[in-house]
Protein backbone atom coordinates (compact mmCIF):
# COMPACT_ATOMS: atom_id res chain seq x y z
CA UNK A 1 0.00 0.00 0.00
CA UNK A 2 1.17 3.58 -0.58
CA UNK A 3 0.64 6.31 1.73
CA UNK A 4 0.69 9.76 0.97
CA UNK A 5 4.12 12.29 1.21
CA UNK A 6 3.05 15.55 3.01
CA UNK A 7 5.29 18.15 4.33
CA UNK A 8 4.27 21.31 6.24
CA UNK A 9 6.01 24.14 7.78
CA UNK A 10 5.91 26.47 11.00
CA UNK A 11 8.24 29.58 12.10
CA UNK A 12 7.78 32.16 14.70
CA UNK A 13 9.93 34.78 16.38
CA UNK A 14 10.00 34.95 19.58
CA UNK A 15 12.46 26.70 31.50
CA UNK A 16 11.50 24.30 33.33
CA UNK A 17 12.96 21.01 32.38
CA UNK A 18 10.52 17.89 32.91
CA UNK A 19 10.39 14.14 32.93
CA UNK A 20 8.20 12.96 30.37
CA UNK A 21 6.90 9.31 29.15
CA UNK A 22 9.37 8.42 25.93
CA UNK A 23 6.90 7.82 22.95
CA UNK A 24 10.20 5.84 21.53
CA UNK A 25 11.27 2.84 22.75
CA UNK A 26 15.26 1.83 22.43
CA UNK A 27 17.49 -1.58 22.67
CA UNK A 28 20.21 -1.32 24.76
CA UNK A 29 23.60 0.05 23.97
CA UNK A 30 25.76 -1.12 27.07
CA UNK A 31 25.87 -0.78 30.69
CA UNK A 32 27.51 2.27 32.51
CA UNK A 33 28.71 1.97 36.18
CA UNK A 34 27.50 4.46 38.38
CA UNK A 35 30.09 6.44 40.41
CA UNK A 36 29.80 9.31 43.29
CA UNK A 37 28.53 12.15 42.26
CA UNK A 38 25.69 10.60 39.25
CA UNK A 39 22.73 11.33 38.67
CA UNK A 40 20.33 10.08 35.91
CA UNK A 41 20.49 13.62 34.46
CA UNK A 42 24.51 13.91 34.18
CA UNK A 43 24.36 10.02 32.67
CA UNK A 44 21.46 11.24 30.55
CA UNK A 45 24.18 14.07 29.08
CA UNK A 46 27.12 12.08 28.56
CA UNK A 47 25.34 9.65 26.48
CA UNK A 48 23.08 12.90 24.72
CA UNK A 49 19.80 10.11 25.59
CA UNK A 50 17.29 11.85 27.71
CA UNK A 51 16.17 11.22 31.28
CA UNK A 52 13.03 9.77 29.97
CA UNK A 53 14.54 7.41 27.71
CA UNK A 54 17.42 5.97 30.76
CA UNK A 55 14.24 5.76 32.68
CA UNK A 56 12.44 3.69 30.17
CA UNK A 57 15.37 1.67 29.91
CA UNK A 58 16.00 1.10 33.37
CA UNK A 59 12.62 -0.68 35.11
CA UNK A 60 14.84 -1.44 37.99
CA UNK A 61 15.18 1.90 39.16
CA UNK A 62 12.42 2.43 41.64
CA UNK A 63 13.32 6.16 42.31
CA UNK A 64 15.19 7.75 39.56
CA UNK A 65 16.05 10.33 42.16
CA UNK A 66 18.10 7.73 43.93
CA UNK A 67 20.89 6.05 42.36
CA UNK A 68 24.20 4.72 44.14
CA UNK A 69 27.66 4.37 43.10
CA UNK A 70 28.29 0.65 41.22
CA UNK A 71 24.73 0.66 40.09
CA UNK A 72 24.77 -0.81 36.62
CA UNK A 73 22.58 1.43 34.33
CA UNK A 74 21.78 0.31 31.11
CA UNK A 75 22.14 3.03 28.39
CA UNK A 76 19.67 3.28 25.13
CA UNK A 77 20.61 2.66 21.94
CA UNK A 78 19.66 5.51 19.58
CA UNK A 79 22.29 4.77 16.83
CA UNK A 80 20.62 3.34 14.51
CA UNK A 81 17.80 6.49 14.45
CA UNK A 82 20.60 8.83 15.09
CA UNK A 83 22.28 7.96 11.82
CA UNK A 84 19.23 8.95 10.06
CA UNK A 85 18.74 12.07 11.59
CA UNK A 86 22.15 13.46 11.30
CA UNK A 87 22.09 12.40 7.38
CA UNK A 88 19.39 15.04 7.16
CA UNK A 89 21.30 17.49 9.58
CA UNK A 90 24.16 17.06 6.65
CA UNK A 91 22.14 17.52 3.84
CA UNK A 92 20.92 20.85 5.58
CA UNK A 93 24.52 22.55 6.10
CA UNK A 94 25.31 20.95 2.58
CA UNK A 95 22.74 23.27 1.06
CA UNK A 96 23.39 26.61 3.01
CA UNK A 97 27.23 26.03 2.33
CA UNK A 98 26.72 25.91 -1.38
CA UNK A 99 24.49 29.24 -0.83
CA UNK A 100 27.21 30.73 1.41
CA UNK A 101 25.74 30.30 4.60
CA UNK A 102 26.93 28.98 7.82
CA UNK A 103 26.33 25.34 9.03
CA UNK A 104 23.79 24.87 11.61
CA UNK A 105 24.95 23.30 14.88
CA UNK A 106 23.27 19.87 15.86
CA UNK A 107 21.64 20.34 19.15
CA UNK A 108 21.23 16.65 20.51
CA UNK A 109 18.63 17.82 22.94
CA UNK A 110 16.85 19.62 20.34
CA UNK A 111 17.27 16.52 18.31
CA UNK A 112 15.42 14.81 21.11
CA UNK A 113 12.21 17.07 21.10
CA UNK A 114 12.09 16.63 17.14
CA UNK A 115 11.85 12.97 17.50
CA UNK A 116 9.19 13.18 20.34
CA UNK A 117 7.13 15.09 17.62
CA UNK A 118 7.64 12.03 15.36
CA UNK A 119 6.77 9.70 17.24
CA UNK A 120 4.05 11.71 19.03
CA UNK A 121 2.49 12.43 15.14
CA UNK A 122 2.40 8.30 15.18
CA UNK A 123 1.31 7.45 18.54
CA UNK A 124 -1.64 10.61 18.21
CA UNK A 125 -2.89 9.89 14.65
CA UNK A 126 -1.98 13.33 13.29
CA UNK A 127 -0.02 15.35 10.87
CA UNK A 128 0.54 19.32 12.08
CA UNK A 129 2.28 21.47 13.79
CA UNK A 130 0.03 21.95 16.52
CA UNK A 131 0.27 18.43 18.76
CA UNK A 132 -2.55 17.76 20.99
CA UNK A 133 -0.09 16.37 23.42
CA UNK A 134 2.63 19.65 23.36
CA UNK A 135 1.14 22.32 22.03
CA UNK A 136 2.80 24.40 19.01
CA UNK A 137 6.17 23.90 18.21
CA UNK A 138 7.19 27.10 20.59
CA UNK A 139 5.61 25.85 23.57
CA UNK A 140 6.93 22.26 23.00
CA UNK A 141 10.64 23.38 22.67
CA UNK A 142 10.49 25.58 25.79
CA UNK A 143 8.66 23.33 28.29
CA UNK A 144 11.52 20.68 26.88
CA UNK A 145 13.86 23.31 28.50
CA UNK A 146 15.30 24.98 25.89
CA UNK A 147 14.89 28.87 25.01
CA UNK A 148 15.59 30.61 21.98
CA UNK A 149 14.91 34.09 20.30
CA UNK A 150 13.50 32.26 17.11
CA UNK A 151 12.69 29.01 16.28
CA UNK A 152 10.97 27.12 13.21
CA UNK A 153 9.81 23.60 12.06
CA UNK A 154 9.45 21.58 8.96
CA UNK A 155 7.48 18.35 8.81
CA UNK A 156 6.86 15.61 6.52
CA UNK A 157 5.68 11.87 6.20
CA UNK A 158 5.81 9.47 3.88
CA UNK A 159 9.36 10.11 2.32
CA UNK A 160 11.84 6.71 2.89
CA UNK A 161 14.97 8.10 3.13
CA UNK A 162 17.25 11.41 4.11
CA UNK A 163 17.40 12.62 0.85
CA UNK A 164 14.00 11.89 -0.47
CA UNK A 165 12.50 13.71 2.23
CA UNK A 166 15.28 16.94 1.60
CA UNK A 167 14.28 16.54 -1.72
CA UNK A 168 10.68 17.60 -0.74
CA UNK A 169 11.66 20.23 1.74
CA UNK A 170 14.31 22.03 -0.71
CA UNK A 171 11.40 21.98 -4.09
CA UNK A 172 8.77 23.80 -1.38
CA UNK A 173 9.68 27.53 -1.08
CA UNK A 174 8.47 28.12 2.33
CA UNK A 175 10.39 24.62 3.66
CA UNK A 176 13.12 25.83 2.08
CA UNK A 177 13.15 29.50 3.82
CA UNK A 178 13.81 27.85 7.09
CA UNK A 179 16.56 25.27 5.95
CA UNK A 180 18.32 28.64 4.67
CA UNK A 181 17.58 31.06 6.92
CA UNK A 182 20.22 33.26 8.07
CA UNK A 183 18.44 33.57 11.42
CA UNK A 184 19.03 30.24 12.96
CA UNK A 185 22.25 28.81 13.69
CA UNK A 186 21.00 25.56 15.20
CA UNK A 187 18.90 22.00 14.53
CA UNK A 188 17.51 19.30 15.74
CA UNK A 189 16.04 16.09 13.39
CA UNK A 190 13.98 13.90 14.72
CA UNK A 191 12.83 10.90 12.66
CA UNK A 192 9.70 8.07 13.56
CA UNK A 193 8.52 4.95 11.64
CA UNK A 194 5.09 3.67 12.47
CA UNK A 195 4.35 -0.08 12.60
CA UNK A 196 2.93 0.60 8.67
CA UNK A 197 6.24 1.81 7.77
CA UNK A 198 5.27 5.00 7.22
CA UNK A 199 8.14 7.85 7.66
CA UNK A 200 7.39 11.10 10.19
CA UNK A 201 10.24 13.28 9.98
CA UNK A 202 10.23 16.51 11.96
CA UNK A 203 13.07 19.46 11.53
CA UNK A 204 13.17 22.09 13.84
CA UNK A 205 15.62 25.50 13.75
CA UNK A 206 16.90 27.65 16.48
CA UNK A 207 18.49 30.60 17.51
CA UNK A 208 19.47 29.86 21.33
CA UNK A 209 19.02 32.23 24.32
CA UNK A 210 22.01 31.22 26.51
Amino acid sequence: MKYPKKILLFVAAVAAVFIIKSPVAFASAGKYSVVWGDTLWKIAVKYQVGTSELIAANPQIKNPSLIYPGQVINIPDQTDIKTIELKVVDLVNKERVKRGLQPLKNNWQLERVARYKSADMINKSYFSHISPTYGSPFTMIQDFGINFSSAGENIAMGQRTPEEVMNAWMNSPGHRSNILSPSYTEIGVGYAKSSKGVAYWTQMFIKPLY
